[in-house]
């Protein structure tokens, strides 16, 4: 086969993945277009039951390595609205430009109205979460007292007019970041830099993005944003090519410094202003690239998601094995509360024979089945289905949870 036609069926198989996913994604629940009864919002999507679901799950991995686990990084979670002073010294009012598809230059913030009538002072939905951190530098200083290094973390929305939205939830105009400023002395820098590449590195795996298809790219002065001393972008194999998935930028003082905002350097015993490492996550694109990772077809006609237990939006779920049988349904019910109080994120399923069951549950990527038949009656023993290996062993309902909890670690 030549190259160009190599290439044309490649295009033709990755064109076709994403129409699979995005269809398994109206399908199953996980996410639809914006406004869709009135014919959709470009680059608006609405997160359905499990999408819900996953990027919860998602955003709780992340929140949990960066945050809780830590003890020198600090939440917070920053107003959408802000002073446009904010902006103006940021350098986003006259920098934060796209090219139009004629050469005009555009600003991609979305202008909103604070107040009413003549008073109504002109302001913007943040295009990103950072400034939010960088405005409480001092309050939080001033609050917890923390020693450098530290940082600070938050997730929420940032808005952008894109001139062209595209690639399904890739690039959309609302989306939702989690972003971390870490606070340095600037002597430091390359260290945590390296740092928190690694960190990165290390989470992405952690919620089953596929690491072979990962790779760094060192941003060239040319393209670096105009705060940035070094940037490493992360970019994802995506079916619509190599593009960015998370970022880490090296701010200097850039931040602190157009905002005049200076830290008692206690151990030294003077006034400075410290340098920024930023490891910045989308979380839609995290989403996009974890359902890209899970994907996995035992055919065309049974596709299922491979989903990492940590992540995937249902645990598990509970089936009585006939729904038609009184005393199988209420055993099963009984199952299924036990697990939901325990684990909440359990699903019930009676609809339709179990290998039906089975195929919806693996094509939401759910890890375990548990179903309760006859021979539960009698002896106390459920059948346990593995998604990824098809395989089913019985073990004792007393003992359910101990075994998922010990699968979900």
């Amino acid at each position: 086969m030549k190259d160009k036609d190599k290439n044309k069926d490649k295009n033709k198989k990755e064109s076709e993945l994403m129409e699979k996913i995005v269809s398994l994604c109206k399908r199953r629940g996980f996410i639809f277009q914006g406004s869709e009864i009135y014919g959709g919002l470009a680059g608006t999507w609405d997160f359905g039951h499990l999408g819900v679901a996953l990027k919860n799950n998602i955003k709780q991995s992340w929140w949990k390595k960066f945050v809780e686990s830590r003890r020198d990084m600090y939440g917070i979670d920053a107003a959408i609205l802000m002073n446009p002073k904010v902006w103006e010294a940021s350098g986003h009012v006259a920098g934060f430009l796209d090219p139009t598809p004629d050469g005009k230059q555009f600003n991609v913030m979305f202008k909103t109205q604070v107040g009413a009538g003549e008073e109504a002072m002109v302001s913007y939905l943040r295009p990103e979460t950072a400034q939010g951190m960088f405005v409480n530098f001092k309050n939080t200083v001033d609050a917890h007292h923390p020693k450098l290094p530290f940082g600070m973390a938050q997730i929420g929305k940032a808005f952008r007019n894109e001139i062209a939205p595209r690639d399904f939830i890739f690039r959309q105009r609302e989306f939702e970041q989690m972003e971390i400023e870490y606070f340095i002395r600037p002597e430091d820098w390359q260290k945590y830099f390296e740092y928190f590449k690694d960190e990165m590195l290390e989470w992405m795996e952690s919620v089953g993005i596929d690491m072979s298809k990962v790779r760094e790219l060192e941003v060239g002065d040319a393209d670096r944003a105009h705060y940035s001393k070094r940037t490493v972008d992360f970019e994802f194999d995506f079916p619509f090519g190599k593009k960015e998935l998370f970022g880490l930028a090296y701010r200097t003082d850039f931040d602190l410094g157009v905002h005049k905002l200076e830290y008692i350097d206690e151990e030294k015993g003077e006034k400075m202003v410290p340098h920024v490492i930023e490891p910045s996550f989308g979380v839609e694109r995290a989403i996009l690239a974890v359902l890209l990772s899970a994907y996995n077809e035992v055919d065309p006609e049974r596709p299922f998601l491979k989903f990492k237990p940590n992540i995937a939006p249902v645990i598990c779920a509970v089936s009585p094995l006939l729904k038609n049988k009184p005393e199988l349904v209420e055993y099963a019910e009984k199952v299924f509360g036990t697990l939901k109080t325990e684990f909440g994120r359990v699903a019930w399923d009676d609809n339709g024979n179990i290998g039906k069951r089975y195929r919806r549950q693996d094509e939401i990527g759910t890890p375990w089945c548990i179903v309760i038949d006859f021979d539960t009656l009698t002896d106390d023993t459920v059948t346990i289905r593995d998604r990824d290996t098809g395989e089913q062993e019985r073990i004792k309902v007393s003992e359910l949870i101990s075994y998922l909890k010990e699968k979900l670690n």
